[in-house]
């Protein structure tokens, strides 16, 4: 874990829990590292993000209760603006606006990207701002994509690599190569054949 990831998740709550289950000794060390370990994205997590169709997405309420969103689009939907700053465009979705509410309220956010396919997650937190500006949203939208209510800006606070330990492998059919498209044309043209003989 990055020194700048665990600063911020290791509140004196757990600290309490890794001395009772004998883990404070290991995040002692972590957390004597460079402060700024952990706050600059390389080019490693910029491709990785990027290459995302999806994220989870935690904000906390008024109330203090946290609340999970799947966010996500076309692969390229999260850009990464500098080493402390990404952004995506937020797409309508059922219009409750539970996690732009939140955000409104509490700009901390907690976003986690997973790529299942080769067992990789990358951890975020930062603090989110939302623009309404149309610039920046069609900056960020892109062509031929659906269209965005408003762009989420979010500043980097710390990043941290997670182990692969538990991630299950699930692919999407492109990174399947294409494969259950060409089973929904061979089903189609088998209906085909199967309504042509009746």
């Amino acid at each position: 874990m990055t020194s700048a990831y665990a600063r911020i998740a290791f509140t004196p709550g757990v600290r309490d829990e890794q001395v009772r289950q004998g883990s404070d000794r290991i995040y002692s060390r972590v957390l004597s590292g460079p402060e700024d370990e952990g706050t600059l994205l390389t080019a490693r997590e910029a491709s990785f993000l990027e290459a995302r169709d999806g994220v989870f997405q935690a904000t906390v309420s008024e109330t203090g209760w946290p609340y999970v969103q799947f966010r996500g689009g076309r692969p390229g939907f999260i850009s990464v603006i500098d080493n402390q700053t990404i952004a995506y465009a937020d797409y309508r979705g059922n219009r409750q606006y539970v996690s732009t509410g939140n955000l409104r309220r509490n700009d901390r956010v907690s976003i986690l990207a997973i790529d299942f396919a080769r067992r990789k997650r990358l951890k975020l937190l930062g603090r989110a701002e939302i623009s309404e500006d149309p610039d920046v949203i069609a900056y960020l939208n892109g062509p031929d994509r659906p269209e965005a209510e408003r762009a989420v800006i979010v500043h980097i606070a710390a990043f941290d690599w997670n182990c692969p330990q538990h991630i299950p492998v699930r692919m999407t059919d492109a990174e399947y190569g294409g494969e259950v498209g060409r089973l929904k044309e061979q089903i189609s043209e088998l209906e085909q054949r199967l309504f042509a003989l009746v």
